[in-house]
């Protein structure tokens, strides 16, 4: 069985895929300083279950029916929590599929939510939820729900469960913006195609997201903003955009990355029809309303636009690098990495960089060994396919995660054996990162400082004269023996 989802304070929305509002049901008056245990559910009044153009195809799992216990003065939990779910209402516009989180008889679902502690809350999704084909958008029916205790009054539920519709398609990647100053404005055209046999009898809705350190201008009177330093949007259409037909708005979105220091961003955005506004776009913008002007038709198939951006600030990086030195036969410790110079930092969605190392001739590279949560490997860097190629060391991955310094330097151990002397022999050390854009400092040598091996590794290390070396012994000792023996007889 699927375990619950914990619930510590009341959630925005349900999924992503459907923008509605969380409303709690109907219940008994809040807990007073009786210690009274009251429940009540945090469930919204409506939901989108699938569009109708995706029929029998569509399914849908993310229905919860979160249920809260008010904190009160007793600080009692309430025991044995137990809801049903009565979904026989969705006949004709949902099948129910198999769903293992709770109990089935029909199309009622009973869920044991066990104890429930004072001031907590718990959520199951009860409903696998499928599509129906020759449903029309709106069509709708209604689920019910109670929640019982044995110390809590019974409360009660319902959601009206919609079909909505038309899907709403955008391009899908958006060409880049690169070369943006934080604190520039700068604009993004949104675009849809309803590419269904359904019209938007109730108009469109759009969602614009940002990723952080990128800031919407609150400027259409039709949007509305979650805050004032927005990173969200809400806007709202009257068009009614017809079947095979594409738009665009008729006046850019605006947006700005704000902090000096942010190397990248995005701009997301998603079309749906209806829709209800999130409880968090409170600020309605104050100027002109956004419109939407039609165009050729698009051949759209994605269900989100995405416009990527990269700034004018850099993160520099310039080698570490070391000399191997040593004597042949020698295996040493040379570090290797590189300096972050910044200005800017790469955050954990950016790509952090590498540095590839070719060694010197004349050298191998035995291993290069790091520590990841305790556990020892061999080798942090990627070894290289054939003879005289470079290990690639990404500084983004678990090798490098106990070495690595941003705004500093990362560096680690690489074990290298020298082979032979090489006179003048220097490898090279080489920082990539897509967000550097010096490159003259990129590159830097590895030079080779061999010594002769000593006398006894020179003997050592050579099979033959090893062999030679032992016979000499073995005849001596055999000539020693008879001496001593020739001369006990004498």
């Amino acid at each position: 069985m699927s375990l619950p989802i914990r619930i510590l304070r009341r959630p925005a929305a349900l999924a992503a895929s459907v923008a509605a509002l969380f409303a709690t049901a109907v219940a008994p008056a809040a807990a007073d300083d009786s210690g009274q245990v009251v429940m009540r559910f945090e469930t919204v009044p409506t939901y989108v279950m699938y569009n109708a153009d995706e029929g029998a195809g569509a399914s849908n799992d993310d229905f919860a029916v979160p249920v809260h216990v008010e904190r009160s003065k007793g600080d009692e939990a309430a025991r044995n929590l137990r809801v049903v779910v009565d979904a026989s209402g969705l006949a004709g516009v949902a099948r129910l599929g198999e769903n293992r989180m709770c109990t089935a008889e029909g199309p009622v679902y009973t869920c044991e939510y066990g104890n429930l502690q004072n001031g907590d809350g718990e959520s199951y999704t009860p409903l696998s939820l499928l599509g129906v084909d020759g449903v029309e958008p709106g069509d709708s029916g209604t689920v019910t729900y109670t929640a019982t205790a044995d110390n809590a009054p019974t409360i009660t539920g319902t959601t009206r469960m919609t079909v909505g519709g038309p899907t709403l398609s955008a391009p899908g990647q958006e060409k880049g913006v690169s070369g943006l100053a934080p604190g520039k404005p700068a604009n993004l055209t949104a675009r849809l195609a309803n590419n269904t046999r359904f019209p938007t009898k109730q108009g469109v809705a759009l969602q614009v997201d940002t990723s952080e350190g990128v800031t919407l201008t609150a400027l259409h009177s039709n949007c509305f903003y979650a805050g004032h330093a927005a990173t969200s949007a809400w806007c709202t259409f009257p068009t009614k955009a017809a079947a095979g037909a594409a738009y665009r708005t008729g006046a850019p979105l605006v947006y700005t990355v704000t902090p000096p220091g942010r190397l990248s961003g995005e701009v997301t955005y998603t079309w749906s029809s209806p829709s209800s506004r999130p409880a968090d776009h409170t600020v309605r913008g104050t100027g002109s309303p956004l419109t939407l002007v039609r165009t050729a038709g698009q051949d759209f198939d994605d269900s989100h636009g995405r416009l990527g951006i990269t700034t004018t600030v850099q993160a520099d990086y310039r080698p570490v690098t070391a000399t191997v030195r040593g004597r042949v036969g020698d295996t040493v410790k040379v570090r290797l990495g590189l300096e972050d110079l910044g200005p800017g930092r790469t955050r954990g969605d950016e790509e952090t960089g590498r540095f590839e190392v070719v060694p010197p001739e004349g050298t191998t590279v035995t291993s290069i060994p790091y520590t990841f949560e305790g556990d020892v490997g061999k080798w942090a860097c990627a070894r290289p396919e054939r003879p005289g190629g470079a290990f690639v060391c990404e500084i983004g991955h678990d090798g490098f995660y106990e070495v690595r310094h941003e705004g500093g330097t990362t560096a680690i151990d690489f074990h290298i054996r020298i082979d032979r002397q090489v006179p003048g022999a220097k490898g090279t050390i080489r920082t990539h990162s897509p967000f550097d854009r010096t490159p003259a400092n990129d590159l830097a040598v590895i030079p080779l400082d061999a010594s002769p091996a000593p006398p006894y590794r020179r003997f050592l290390g050579n099979p033959w004269t090893w062999t030679a070396g032992a016979l000499a012994v073995v005849v001596l000792a055999v000539v020693h023996r008879r001496r001593r023996r020739n001369a006990t007889t004498s």
